[in-house]
């Protein structure tokens, strides 16, 4: 299992967000170089930096603050927020992005979610936040009709390699992930999927290594690494020791 520390970047800013409201914005870093480089020290292997700007924007807005973040840890990174077209994918991944996140264009335009997967393999992965089950577009600010699962098989074919499957109504309010939820998005398709949204403490840690979650790529933390509800050594410690059992 991959836990992935979240950087959420408002106003070039570390922020983490109460269900995905952006008047509700915590500030915890106000620079974000330098929290990848602690994330890095502290351990974790893989980064997930969110443009929330950009998620509403529907363009690159905190270019400067991941460009910054790249240049300040060895750590792969997967960056999603308004990444919309094919020209945005492939900038992002020149300058040194391991894997892009697709979401609101993959409600909107699933066929660029495969003509991305098909010019950069390996490199696609899917955002899939759901608001009630139903997944919301445009920054968390409009919900769809489509569920989580429906919008997951339009990608069985098409080579995303991970759907990133967020419960807004548990996101920053740290009630814990919604592991039900997660699970049978994961049990619908063959996509490797990453646990996202409500990550409370070592226990939900702990969770994620019982052996039904095996099927799952791991989970993302955001406010309990920031506020200290979740101990890094000890989460790393828990995660080696089972690679290793």
């Amino acid at each position: 299992m991959i836990l992935f520390p979240a950087i959420d970047l408002k106003d070039g800013q570390c922020v983490r967000l109460k269900l995905g409201d952006m008047d509700q914005a915590t500030v915890f870093n106000d620079n974000p170089a330098a929290q990848a480089k602690a994330f890095e020290d502290q351990g974790f292997e893989y980064l997930h930096v969110v443009d929330l700007n950009g998620a509403f924007a529907g363009e690159s807005v905190n270019g400067a603050a991941v460009e910054a973040i790249l240049g300040a840890t060895k750590n792969p990174v997967q960056l999603g927020g308004g990444i919309r077209t094919l020209a945005h994918i492939e900038s992002w991944l020149a300058k040194g992005i391991t894997r892009v996140i697709l979401g609101t264009v993959a409600v909107r335009d699933p066929e660029l979610v495969r003509e991305a997967c098909r010019k950069f393999p390996g490199k696609i992965a899917v955002g899939i936040d759901a608001k009630g089950g139903h997944v919301a577009v445009e920054g968390w600010a409009e919900t769809s009709e489509l569920t989580a699962v429906d919008l997951a098989r339009r990608f069985e074919d098409a080579g995303v390699s991970a759907i990133i499957y967020t419960d807004i109504d548990r996101d920053g309010v740290l009630k814990g992930l919604n592991i039900p939820s997660t699970l049978e998005l994961a049990a619908a398709v063959s996509i490797p999927v990453i646990a996202s949204g409500g990550l409370a403490s070592i226990e939900d840690i702990k969770r994620l290594l019982q052996q039904d979650c095996a099927i799952l790529e791991g989970a993302i933390s955001g406010r309990a690494l920031y506020d200290g509800r979740l101990d890094p050594a000890e989460a790393m410690a828990l995660i080696r020791a089972a690679r290793e059992s």
